[in-house]
Order: C-alpha cells, then structure tokens, then sequence
C-alpha cells in the first residue's frame, strides 16, 4: 500500500514567526515552502545587509545580536540541507482557491497549499500631521531599513517623531552611528506612559533595557508633546513645528523627519483568505481572529505580527504554536503548547502595557485641519475624507470609493487608520463601526506584464 503524499504546507515570510514554523515543520519530517518578500531570511527586526557588509551583527541588532545570529544559522542551515523550499525576493499578492499567486524575479507563478501560515509581520503606524506629504518624511521602519541595510542614516538633521519602543529604538541606533539627531518628539505624556507600568512589568529586563535606551537620548527626547505641523520648500523638509508638554511653540530645523506610533498589523493576505476580523480598541486597529494557537478556519494559520503585536519573541513563539497546530489538524504529532501558551500570555500583557503607555493619537488625528493631506498616495485631504463620511453616511468603503483615500499603492496601508477616525468623528461614532477597508488584490503593486500569458 503506498503512503499518503507529503501535504504542501507553504509559509508566507521569513521573519522570526515564519521561521520557527519552519523549524517545527521541519523537525516533524514536512518540507514547507517558505516564501518570503526579503532576499535574505530574517524579517525586519532581524533584517540582514547584503553579503560582504563589515558591520557586526552586534552593531546591527544591539542585546538581540545572539537571537537574530540564532535564527539566520537555523534557517540558512535548513535551506542549505534542502529540506525547505525558500521562495526569496518573492511576494504573494493574491490568494484564491486554495493557490498563492507568488510573483518573483521569474515573474507571476501560481501555488496550490494543502495549509497555509500567514507570518506577514507588520509595518509602521504612521498618523498624518500637515506637512507630511513633503520630500525627507519617512517612517521609522524605512529609516532602520536603510541604516541595517545600507549602513545609511536618511538625513544630515534628524527629527522622530511619534511614539512607542520603535521611536526609542531607532533614535538610539541612528545616534550609535554618529548621526545628528536634533530631536525626538513623544506624543505619549510620562503620565501617559506610567499607567501601562503594570503592563510593562510583565517582562522588566525588557523594560530597563528600553529605560537605558532613553537615557542616552539625553536632551532630546521630549515627552508629551503636540505636533503642528512639518515645514518644507521646494526641495523637502527644513523645520517641524511643535508644541512642548508646557504648551511652549517651537520650531526645530531639520531636513529629514521620520515618523512611526507603534505598528500596523499586515493583514492583506488574511482578509483574502477569508478570516474573521475584530477591532481591537486598545490597539486601535482591526485584526485577525484566531484561536489561541492561531487557526484561523480553513487551513489557514496566523503567527506573528500580523495577528498579534507582541514583537520578535512573541512572534517565534506564535510561529511554534501555528505550525504545531497545523501538525495537529493533520493527525501529526504535535509538539507540546503548554509552556509556549504560558510564555505568550506574558507578552501579551507586555504589549498591552505598551499599547496603553504609547496610545494611538486619535484626538490629534480628528483635529486635522481640512487641507491637511490624508492619503498620500492619492493627494486625498481631510476635509475630502470628511466630505465623503458626510455623502457615505460613516462607512469605511462608501467614504473610500467617493474620495479614493486608501486607493493608491499602499492600498490603505498607511492611510487607513486615519481616515476612519475622521470618518467615525465626522458620522459622531466609534471606529469599529466605520468598519474597514477590504482588501483586494493584487495586495502588492504588480507589472501588467505579470498577468499576460500566450495563447
């Protein structure tokens, strides 16, 4: 009697949660198919340069140098030994039908998945301030890409801008470098930030670690603060406008602003699939629904940040629990839960003392003025998003077909979260029942000459 063919499992990115799922597949016996947007496995927080770069995993990665070393060994060693399938330099931009539309340097491929786990990460909460839209504004992540990257700080006067353990991070690592940062402006108050103390205590040499991070700011880091409004000229940014927690105006020069309040779960994929979403009012955004292991129906898994924010060791963790679930969906045997499930609630209340000490700034967002541009991509405004909740009577999609905010190349990305609370401010509701945009492919810009076939 001939044996059951292998089932194909396929993995949707390469960052900490999508290699442990690898690894546990892996270890059952399984050869996944790993696909994944960078050339080099890692994912962003242990984002890899090229080969030949001279800067030490330590200069790159600080106190997690041991961790990121750990899984670019495990991962590289597993490839090596072909006993995973690596799709590099390759994104999935549709999902159909039980098939990945994978589109690489080879050009537009179609995969058929028996199980599929979705380890999208996520990418930088961005909130708009007038003036944003100009040349030298970019998010916290795209400035720690080119510096992880490249080796390159983006700008000769540096201001960050926005709040969270990303802000703290990236200043300190820019500064590490020999860059001028002029200024770090926090929107969270210190009193904001003291009441997810209790939170934050969950995981305390995390803490302390951020803690020294913040002392070598020094001066300027300011706490507290009411953004304006950035200034530019022809050439990009040349101030910032900003309010001190006293009420004082100031105005810092500077040619380069990087913005980013936490992060933005990267769920494209997930809504395409079909899975459930609920909005999380602490984090302000709609996420995925999962089980606790995370099944999200259908043989389709969910780990990391794209289903909970919980960061790099909250995204190993959950990459274990998917694939063991997986195992487990197919009469496999599964490695045990119990103490990766203790671990995860930790983080958990970890992340919600992070969400509640750096909240999201919606009354900054709902005071936009009128001119001020929403959708980047677009050239949408405020006050076109508000016309268009006056016309759309407050739903998310009406609101985005009348005034096209969310449908330009990030697809909403970074707009998103915005526009709905100036639509649920302007209709005089709560965010979740504005609703969400849904997501279409393809999910990532694609050529047209991509989806041409002969014949």
């Amino acid at each position: 009697m001939s044996e059951a063919p292998s089932p194909r499992i396929v993995i949707a990115g390469a960052g900490p949660a999508g290699i442990r799922a690898a690894a546990t597949l892996v270890e059952a016996g399984l050869h996944p198919v790993v696909i994944d947007e960078g050339h080099r496995a890692g994912g962003q927080i242990y984002r890899r340069p090229p080969a030949g770069f001279v800067r030490t995993p330590e200069q790159l990665y600080g106190s997690e140098a041991a961790k990121a070393r750990a899984l670019h060994a495990l991962f590289d060693q597993m490839a090596e030994a072909g006993r995973l399938t690596y799709c590099a330099g390759s994104s999935v931009i549709a999902v159909h039908g039980g098939r990945l539309h994978m589109l690489g340097e080879g050009g537009l491929q179609v995969i058929g998945y028996d199980r599929l786990i979705l380890a999208t990460g996520a990418s930088d909460r961005v909130a708009p301030i007038p003036g944003w839209q100009s040349a030298g504004v970019y998010s916290l992540g795209a400035a720690q890409i080119a510096l992880k990257a490249q080796g390159v700080a983006l700008g000769r006067r540096i201001v960050l801008i926005g709040s969270g353990p990303l802000l703290t991070l990236v200043g300190a690592q820019l500064l590490k470098t020999g860059a001028n940062v002029a200024a770090m402006l926090d929107t969270s108050s210190w009193r904001q930030q003291m009441q997810g103390f209790w939170g934050l205590a969950a995981r305390p040499v995390v803490t302390l670690r951020g803690l020294a991070l913040r002392a070598r700011l020094g001066g300027r880091y300011h706490a507290g603060v009411a953004l304006e409004r950035i200034e530019a000229d022809a050439s990009g940014v040349t101030a910032i406008r900003w309010r001190d927690a006293g009420g004082r105006q100031r105005l810092t020069p500077c040619d380069t602003v990087g913005m980013g309040w936490h992060l933005r779960a990267e769920t494209h994929l997930a809504d395409l699939t079909g899975c459930a979403f609920i909005y999380d009012e602490q984090w302000r955004q709609w996420l995925p629904r999962t089980d606790e292991m995370g099944r999200a129906g259908d043989g389709v898994y969910l780990a990391g940040d794209g289903v909970r924010l919980l960061g790099a060791d909250g995204a190993e963790i959950s990459g274990r629990l998917a694939a063991a679930a997986c195992l487990a969906d197919l009469g496999r045997p599964a490695p045990s839960a119990s103490a990766d499930l203790r671990k995860l609630a930790r983080l958990e209340r970890f992340a919600r003392g992070l969400a509640r000490a750096f909240p999201w700034p919606a009354e900054m967002v709902r005071a936009l003025p009128d001119e001020a541009i929403v959708c980047r991509c677009e050239n949408v405004s405020a006050g076109a998003v508000r016309e268009g909740a006056d016309l759309g009577g407050g739903e998310a999609n009406r609101v985005k077909s009348l005034s096209r905010v969310g449908m330009g190349r990030c697809q909403g990305r970074f707009c998103q979260l915005a526009a709905v609370e100036l639509v649920a401010a302007q209709a005089g509701c709560a965010p979740d029942a504005v609703g969400r945009f849904r997501g279409q492919a393809p999910v990532r810009p694609a050529p047209i000459g991509a989806f041409l076939r002969e014949g």
